[in-house]
């Protein structure tokens, strides 16, 4: 057996003591964007609390409610975990069911998607890593109709989401 510990990362914390900064957010909290009533976006770690560690946001989704189609990130990782109800989940190669505890990792690069097109609602936990401002992406998405095709282009290209077809 090997007692060989990975290497951590350097320590960021430096002082002697250490401090008081938990946050606890209980989970009846109501969501902090709500997209026409189809999809509640829980912004759980954003990007300014992590410190751009890292972004974790609670997606509930109501039946039928949709979401991304094929896409992928440059900047960074996305990853989901299945809490509760069936979504679609897209690998890059096919759309497959994903239930409760159910998880899906994409590195940079991969071309992923989810969407619910079942009759139940879902919910799920996505993590960015690193941080990214995903609340501008969010919220923004229900303005796309009033930008011309060129600026929506600049739109997606700038919160470094690029449509696969």
């Amino acid at each position: 057996m090997s007692l060989i510990v990975p290497p951590y990362p350097p320590p960021r914390y430096t002082a002697e003591q250490p401090e008081v900064s938990a946050t606890l957010r209980r989970g009846d909290e109501p969501a902090d964007y709500d997209a026409f009533g189809l999809i509640q976006y829980h912004y759980l770690a954003n990007q300014q609390k992590t410190d751009g560690d890292y972004g974790l946001y609670r997606v509930d989704i109501a039946p039928r409610g949709g979401g991304p189609g094929p896409h992928f990130h440059r900047a960074m990782s996305e990853a989901f975990f299945v809490l509760s109800g069936t979504i679609e989940l897209y690998d890059g190669t096919a759309w497959t069911a994903g239930g409760a505890n159910d998880f899906l990792y994409v590195p940079p690069g991969g071309v992923h998607g989810f969407r619910n097109v079942f009759d139940d609602p879902t919910s799920v936990l996505i993590l960015f890593a690193p941080g990214a401002p995903r609340e501008h992406y969010f919220e923004g998405l229900a303005e796309l109709g009033d930008l011309s095709d060129d600026e929506r282009r600049q739109w997606f290209i700038d919160n470094d989401n690029f449509l696969v077809e």
